[in-house]
């Protein structure tokens, strides 16, 4: 919205930008190349790869397209598109998780076994009743299947 012509390219701010990444069109240019792997849009080869940030990302995960990438290999594991195989199962964070669990494919797996019942996809077999928080619940209330059981 800013950097256009008509707003004089930021006051000027985007002249530079705008020459080095001509067809870079995000939202937020000032974080490209400011030392940290942004992900989608940023992560583009018109983007220079977030303006360099991303290149290591892209060389150990060069099918993972991910918003975050700084969640890769952070020690949570985290679920969705971050725990596949072109994202080396979360950088490595979900190993565990998916031996424990090799059927569960919840969003958050940090979920499973926090200590609170968690319902659908949680309170699965898979997911070994939300890592065994739902089984009080399961035993007082069988065929139960709701999104927050407490």
């Amino acid at each position: 919205e800013y950097n256009t012509e008509v707003c004089g390219w930021d006051g000027g701010d985007c002249i530079d930008f705008n020459k080095k990444y001509p067809d870079c069109d995000v939202d937020y240019p000032y974080i490209i190349g400011d030392g940290f792997c942004h992900g989608r849009e940023y992560n583009t080869e018109v983007c220079g790869w977030d303006g360099g940030d991303c290149i290591d990302f892209n060389k150990k995960y060069p099918d993972c397209d991910v918003e975050y990438p700084s969640q890769i290999g952070d020690g949570r594991c985290d679920g969705r598109e971050y725990n596949t195989e072109e994202c080396g199962w979360d950088g490595g964070d979900c190993i565990d998780f998916n031996q424990k669990y090799p059927g569960c494919h919840a969003d958050l797996p940090s979920f499973i076994g926090d200590g609170e019942c968690n319902g659908r996809e949680y309170n699965t077999e898979e997911c070994g009743w939300d890592g065994g928080d739902c089984i009080d619940f399961n035993k007082k209330y069988p065929g139960c299947d709701v999104d927050y059981p407490y």
